[in-house]
């Protein structure tokens, strides 16, 4: 076996696909009917209402950095490895992803994903936006054309997704999302990357409407109480 199939096959325990078991997606038409009808309701009614705190956004991220657009652009990966544009406040400096390369030192969080608690590319406004959730506002755009949804997996980058191995790429098997089980638990900065994905394949086999709306409201509960990141 070569190292790019013993990469897709098996985690960095050793343990394989067949071993760890297949995620079973559920695929009940009446539940993503609901789930599908819920998004567009929810999105249009939220963009309505939160109309003009986007324009308060948006003068606040241009006048702290006023180098670049008050939105982020960025490439991300869907359902079934679909690519899409994911819209977000910008929260860092215009050349962030340039000074990406030297900050990987620092890294603390393992697998796929970069995060660093003193990340020296956040302005001061992305500070904010970010630890309210604000910041993820933008995508509510991305739910109301459905390249995503209120509750699912988070999608990932394609960089991050080109590490993945067969295990992980099952979180691709769903609609992504902007809330799920990791983003609500209370240690959710502890969980590391092997946990996300355990948790994501979770709510893949055990989705419902019940299971969504209770994510949606402990996701309020993370908001209200200042636990956004």
């Amino acid at each position: 076996m070569d190292q790019a199939t013993e990469k897709k096959e098996y985690g960095k325990d050793g343990i394989s696909v067949a071993e760890r078991g297949r995620v079973e997606v559920r695929q009940d038409r009446t539940y993503l009917f609901i789930k599908r009808t819920f998004d567009i309701v929810a999105s249009l009614t939220a963009l309505a209402v939160l109309s003009p705190l986007f324009v308060i956004v948006s003068v606040l991220v241009f006048v702290d950095d006023p180098k670049g657009s008050p939105f982020f652009m960025q490439a991300r990966v869907g359902k079934n490895g679909k690519e899409f544009k994911f819209y977000k406040f910008r929260s860092m400096v215009v050349n962030a992803e340039e000074l990406l390369d030297g900050l990987i030192k620092y890294n603390e969080v393992d697998g796929c994903a970069f995060k660093i608690e003193h990340d020296p590319r956040i302005t001061r406004v992305g500070r904010f936006i970010r630890k309210t959730s604000i910041d993820e506002l933008p995508q509510l755009l991305n739910v109301l054309k459905g390249d995503m949804s209120i509750v699912g997996p988070r999608p990932p980058l394609p960089r991050e997704v080109e590490h993945y191995n067969e295990y992980q790429m099952q979180r691709l098997a769903v609609t992504p999302g902007l809330t799920c089980y990791w983003q609500t638990a209370h240690h959710r900065n502890d969980i590391d990357f092997d946990g996300r994905v355990a948790l994501d394949l979770k709510y893949i086999e055990e989705r419902s409407a019940l299971v969504d709306l209770k994510l949606i409201l402990r996701t309020f509960v993370v908001i209200i109480s200042g636990q956004g990141w």
